[in-house]
């Protein structure tokens, strides 16, 4: 990480009332927490963003409204705008593959089909953290659904209370 740049803390999400508290939101809702209550959110590069400090360091934090599958375009824009090097892109993201509730870090790697990450992926490379918040998957609950269809659906009662305490612990930096 460079010292003397800020951090970028990208959550992932689309944009819209009606995706509040779905499964592919959970990266918006992690920023949201992170952020606090009293944020003030600005609109540039097509994105929402406010400023922090984290442990020290100055972050940026940001939730791209180009919809999910168009984040490349949002991060990529502000990381030229801020002069932001890649090793301090922090992208925190939902993932089916993870049981509801789990966390997993990485750097680097593959998208496993995630469509925001291949797009932010595609515009600013792949060697940068990804914090993936586990939503579960349809087969998890005997549930015969489509995996996009179960993306963009809301979470039950236990499966939000049970994200928002994963959510209250995680550790960006």
């Amino acid at each position: 990480m460079q010292e003397n740049k800020p951090i970028l803390i990208v959550g992932l999400g689309n944009p819209g009332s009606e995706y509040t508290n779905t499964r592919h939101n959970v990266g918006f809702m992690a920023v949201d927490v992170l952020v606090g209550g009293d944020a003030s959110w600005k609109t540039e590069k097509n994105a929402l963003t406010t400023r922090g400090e984290i442990s020290g360091h100055s972050v940026i934090f940001v939730k791209p409204q180009t919809y999910m599958n168009d984040s490349g375009r949002a991060v990529l824009a502000l990381m030229t705008f801020y002069k932001i090097p890649l090793e301090n892109l922090i992208v925190i993201h939902d993932d089916m593959d993870l049981p509801n509730g789990k966390i997993r870090e990485k750097v680097g790697g593959g998208s496993a089909g995630h469509n925001g990450i291949k797009s932010i992926d595609a515009a600013v490379g792949n060697e940068y953290k990804r914090i993936r918040i586990g939503i579960g998957h349809p087969r998890d609950y005997n549930l015969p659904m489509d995996p996009s269809d179960w993306v963009l659906g809301r979470f039950t009662p236990e499966q939000l209370s049970e994200i928002q305490k994963t959510i209250s612990k995680i550790v960006v930096l």
